[in-house]
């Protein structure tokens, strides 16, 4: 079972009269006998909308319908504007995602409530950037929770171009060890765990970690060649312990956060084209992943107004599983 493959979502009936589901993620570790429930998955809740259509948990309206979920694992709410033909969820479109194989029908996913729902903090520690000491090297990063927490950190930093591939991270034994030792400190500032060398073991899922550098080409690693023009940023990303080949949706919905804070990591590189637009371009090892993101500042403190994300998703099976009662 790889990491892309060992997730679950619990979908039933909301418990709040403001949504029409309840959904509860969980990350199922490949290491150890433990669920991780303190996080959230961006792909797995792009299916949650056409599933609870198609379950008639939610009245069926063409063309769009707007499903409003209450993401659990936070207290938030996700509202996803789902197609729909025949009275259930569409499944053939036009609709590419880098990295993704087909096309699909256009999912529309507004994560703009899901700002601090892990820590309770956009800026888990009230700072746009914090300098974290690791075997006697300072590294400035950034600490943002949108969707799930992210640790933003510059590519120089870490002694990287930015456009290394996932296997040309991942076999760099030293610098995956100093990105965990990281990593470990940036969980305990987040109130995930209460030792940094906890982490792998008690929050390995999160918080994720960000590799980020400037606009730049590069080749993507199913040969495409990306332009700098092509990209507002550079990222990489490692959850799970391991390197992403994309980027994940809640990764992209935190970058496109924190490339609205001013002072971040992440709005350090962000090229002007980025600044100004609506839409953030971010280049990854398979392409390149758009994010609606708008953001302010109101009373000396930033606030995101708008984290929109596009995906495509449809059944691919039914079964059961059969699990013994003397076990509950």
């Amino acid at each position: 079972m790889g990491r892309l493959q060992s997730k679950l979502g619990i979908i039933g009936p909301s418990s709040r009269q403001d949504c029409d589901v309840d959904y509860t993620f969980g990350q199922v570790s490949f290491q150890t006998d433990i669920i991780d429930y303190k996080g959230n998955c961006g792909n797995i809740s792009a299916a949650v909308g056409g599933f609870a259509i198609d379950e008639g948990m939610v009245r069926a309206v063409e063309p769009v319908t707007r499903v409003r979920i209450h993401l659990t694992n936070s207290g938030s709410v996700l509202t996803a504007e789902v197609p729909v033909v025949n009275g259930k969820a569409a499944v053939y479109g036009d609709f590419v995602i880098d990295g993704c194989p087909g096309s699909g029908a256009r999912i529309t996913l507004d994560w703009s409530d899901v700002a601090g729902g892990i820590t309770g903090n956009l800026l888990p520690t009230g700072n746009v950037k914090d300098v974290l000491g690791v075997d006697g090297k300072h590294y400035p990063i950034s600490l943002v929770d949108a969707g799930n927490p992210l640790v933003f950190i510059h590519a120089s930093s870490l002694c990287m171009s930015g456009t290394e591939s996932p296997a040309e991270i991942e076999g760099n034994g030293p610098l995956m060890a100093i990105i965990e030792k990281i990593r470990g400190q940036a969980a305990v500032l987040c109130g995930l765990v209460d030792r940094p060398e906890n982490a792998a073991a008690q929050s390995p899922y999160n918080p994720f970690f960000a590799i980020v550098s400037e606009r730049a080409a590069y080749t993507a690693i199913n040969g495409k060649h990306i332009a700098s023009e092509d990209v507002d940023i550079v990222a990489r990303l490692l959850f799970m312990l391991k390197m992403h080949k994309a980027y994940p949706i809640t990764g992209t919905v935190c970058t496109g956060a924190a490339c609205r804070i001013p002072g971040t990591v992440a709005w350090e590189v962000l090229s002007e084209r980025g600044k100004a637009s609506a839409n953030i371009l971010i280049g990854h090892p398979s392409g390149v992943i758009p994010v609606e993101a708008k953001g302010d500042v109101k009373n000396g403190s930033p606030i995101i107004e708008r984290l929109g994300v596009y995906r495509t998703a449809r059944r691919i099976m039914d079964g059961y599983v059969y699990v013994r009662k003397d076990l509950f």
